[in-house]
C-alpha cells in the first residue's frame, strides 16, 4: 500500500512516516500543497493524508482540486487542529473521507487508514450508524429501521455530532458551539432544536435513542431508558 502524508511541520511528518513504514507502508512526504497536489495528481496512491493548514495552498483546497480538477478520487484523511463541526463539514465537502483532529495518538490514525482504505475497496460510503439509525454522510439522507427521515439542516449538524460521539455523551457546550461557534443565543435554543430532532428520529418509534443526561448533555445510544 502506497500512502502520500502532506504535512508542513518536519516533526510530525518524520513521526508519520517513520510510523507508518514500520506499518508496512509506502510512504512519500510533501510539506507544502502545491507539492502535493502535483504528487497526488501525478501518481498513484492507494490514500493520502491531508494536513488541513499547508504553505502554497490549504488542504481543503487541495482536496477539492483534486476531486474536481484532477478527477481522482484517491481516499483522504484531512489533520487538523480544528474540532468544530462546520470544519469537518467543510472537510467532507471539499471531498475528504475522514477527519482526525490534532492532537492525535499514532494507532489511532494506523486504524482510520486501515478502515478508510478497507472502505475504499469495498466501494463503501461514508456512514455514521447508530442501532437503526443511520445517516449517509455522502447524500446526507437519514433512515431509521430502513424508513427514511425528513431532517433539517440544524437537525443534520447536532445528528452528525451526536452520532460521532455516541455511545459518550455530547455536552451542551459541544452541541452549542457546533451550531453557533462561539456566539450561542440567550434564550435555550438547544432544547428547542433537540426537542424537533427527539420528535423526527424517536417519536415514531418504539425504543428513544436520543436521551437527556441532566445537567451535562446528550447522548445518542440504544438504551433501556433515558438517563
Amino acid at each position: 500500500m502506497r500512502l502520500l502524508l502532506v504535512e508542513d511541520n518536519r516533526d510530525i511528518l518524520a513521526n508519520l512516516a517513520d510510523y507508518l513504514a514500520l506499518k508496512g507502508y509506502e510512504v512519500d512526504c510533501a510539506q507544502d500543497g502545491l507539492t502535493g497536489l502535483h504528487l497526488a495528481a501525478t501518481q498513484d496512491y492507494d490514500l493520502i493524508v491531508l494536513d488541513v493548514m499547508l504553505p502554497g495552498m490549504d488542504g481543503t483546497t487541495l482536496c477539492r482540486r483534486l476531486r474536481e480538477s484532477e478527477r481522482r478520487d484517491t481516499p483522504v484523511i484531512m489533520l487538523t487542529a480544528r474540532d468544530t463541526l462546520e470544519d469537518r463539514l467543510q472537510g467532507f465537502a471539499s471531498g475528504a473521507d475522514d477527519y482526525v483532529t490534532k492532537p492525535f495518538a499514532l494507532p489511532e490514525l494506523a486504524a482510520r487508514i486501515e478502515a478508510v482504505l478497507k472502505r475504499s475497496r469495498a466501494g463503501g460510503r461514508r456512514r455514521l450508524q447508530v442501532a437503526d439509525l443511520a445517516y449517509d454522510l455522502d447524500t446526507l439522507e437519514v433512515t431509521r429501521a430502513g424508513q427514511p427521515l425528513k431532517i433539517g439542516p440544524t437537525g443534520l449538524k447536532l445528528l452528525a455530532v451526536l452520532m460521532q460521539k455516541s455511545p459518550a455523551v455530547a455536552t451542551r457546550e459541544t452541541l452549542e458551539a457546533a451550531l453557533w461557534g462561539d456566539a450561542p443565543p440567550d434564550s435555550d435554543s438547544l432544547r428547542s432544536h433537540i426537542h424537533s430532532l427527539r420528535q423526527q428520529i424517536d417519536k415514531p418509534f418504539a425504543r428513544p435513542l436520543l436521551h437527556t443526561v441532566h445537567g451535562v448533555g446528550f447522548r445518542l445510544a440504544e438504551m433501556e431508558k433515558s438517563v
